[in-house]
């Protein structure tokens, strides 16, 4: 999807997907540019991939055009940057982890008087993330937020009502590939929403039930196996299956 709004920045093909070589600064002033900068009708979408996302939209046409339509994918893995320093023409200069991304963008968002609706995860957890939001910043305008189960007539009276507050960031934290489905089907709904960034499990983060990897974890591109100890049962055969394909997807459609 074009990017006309907004400068251009340099890209790296990653596994078939475009990823932004940008940082996590010249990411976040972008998200908040682009509230600035709406251009009616459907509000900027802005989604990040890992090497997961990179092996489900290898082997699944229908996710992979999810992707494509963003207006800007980021690198939210770290083996994708170590990947591609050695693959790429404009070598991704960090991973930009939504965890990390978020607390970047509202930062600037009590500043610049930029406004946030959460929407996702269950109901207790998704109280728990914005109540530390609001703690951790007190100067940040949250116009309202919601878990991420509503189905039927109750979902499209909650889209109107999101609509109708215009936050300028609606965070969608549903999970792949739900949160990009959810984009697909009903961005054209939120024509007074600034940007919508996927966020996966990003409020369970702020809500303390999952706790991030250790920094050295972090930086040596690890991050999945400690998700993978903490959650073996959910997790380990995903991995186990994606990682693999992952990294020849990588090195075969990557430049």
């Amino acid at each position: 999807m074009p990017w006309e709004a907004l400068p251009a920045s340099p890209s790296a093909l990653m596994g078939g997907l475009v990823i932004a070589a940008i940082d996590r600064a010249r990411a976040a002033d972008m998200m908040i540019a682009a509230t600035r900068r709406r251009r009616g009708g459907r509000p900027f979408y802005f989604t990040s991939a890992n090497g997961e996302v990179i092996a489900r939209a290898h082997r699944d046409r229908a996710i992979a055009l999810l992707f494509h339509t963003a207006d800007q994918i980021v690198a939210d893995g770290q083996p994708l940057v170590f990947a591609s320093r050695w693959l790429c023409k404009h070598p991704l200069p960090e991973r930009v982890a939504t965890t990390d991304l978020f607390h970047d963008v509202a930062l600037r968002a009590e500043t610049e008087g930029v406004t946030f609706y959460l929407l996702g995860a269950t109901e207790e957890e998704n109280g728990k993330a914005v109540a530390a939001v609001r703690q951790r910043y007190p100067a940040l305008s949250i116009v309202g937020h919601c878990h991420g189960y509503l189905t039927g007539a109750a979902l499209d009276s909650k889209i109107d009502e999101i609509n109708a507050l215009a936050p300028d960031i609606l965070w969608i934290a549903l999970g792949v590939p739900r949160e990009q489905i959810a984009v697909r089907d009903f961005a054209a709904r939120f024509g007074n929403v600034g940007v919508i960034k996927t966020s996966g499990g990003l409020f369970d983060h702020l809500a303390g039930k999952t706790m991030r990897a250790p920094l050295w974890m972090q930086k040596a591109g690890l991050e999945w196996c400690w998700r993978t100890l903490m959650e073996p049962r959910r997790l380990f055969w995903r991995y186990l299956t994606t990682n693999p394909q992952a990294f020849y997807v990588i090195l075969r459609y990557s430049r």
